[in-house]
């Protein structure tokens, strides 16, 4: 039996042909995360974490009325991504092939501290602390990163009408608690690639110089590259 289990994870890793066993695909609203997360699984049979955002009650409320609606809003994404990230990663060890996700959990803090006020988000902060030691961090953040106006065109074309009013000066406060993160993350490889302009679902050339970036190995601290 010993001899089988142990056959099973080295055929595992064998299959993975990243340097990595749990990404995580960042990025701001309409960046492409989910895309990519889909077409990552096609190619490498990785097993998938995606957010189900739809089912957040609250968020059609919030884009009208964000003041009355953000703590609930924000409330509900964090209970549902803690219990889904906690049911899927715990199976890792139980199914050790790659796993990527299209948020990281710290995404949670991010879009509280920038939606609700300050006593709100002193509260909001005690519970995310409390939740987030449970899990461990991935093994690479990756970040797509576009323009506000590219975030705008794609939101736009996807046509969800929730998403329609969003504000630009919304996006670029996400964008920039994004970046303000970045400087004081310093236990995860972080790899920020520019697609700004890059539609990599239909460029096969843009999609597989992304998988070559992911495919790099890398230590912890802050990576750069531009595909635009």
């Amino acid at each position: 039996m010993k001899e089988s289990v142990s056959a099973f994870y080295r055929q595992a890793s064998e299959t993975n042909p990243f340097p990595h066993g749990f990404i995580a695909i960042e990025g701001n609203i309409g960046a492409g995360k989910t895309t990519l997360c889909n077409m990552l699984m096609e190619d490498f049979d990785c097993r998938l974490i995606l957010e189900q955002f739809t089912d957040n009650p609250f968020l059609p409320e919030f884009y009208k009325n964000p003041d009355r609606y953000a703590f609930p809003v924000e409330l509900f994404f964090m209970t549902e991504r803690h219990k889904q990230l906690q049911e899927s990663l715990s199976q890792r060890e139980l199914f050790p092939q790659l796993v990527v996700s299209d948020y990281f959990f710290i995404k949670t803090l991010l879009f509280a501290k920038n939606n609700l006020n300050d006593e709100e988000y002193r509260l909001f902060q005690r519970l995310f602390h409390t939740l987030n030691a449970t899990f461990s961090k991935p093994d690479l953040l990756v970040y797509l990163h576009r323009s506000v106006a590219d975030l705008n065109a794609n939101i736009q074309k996807r046509g969800r009408e929730f998403e329609q009013n969003i504000r630009l000066d919304y996006l670029q406060s996400l964008q920039d608690a994004y970046f303000n993160y970045f400087k004081s993350e310093t236990e995860v490889p972080i790899l920020i690639i520019d697609v700004t302009g890059v539609d990599f679902w239909s460029d096969k050339t843009a999609y597989e110089n992304i998988v070559g970036l992911m495919k790099r190995s890398y230590s912890k601290g802050v990576y750069r590259a531009a595909l635009g």
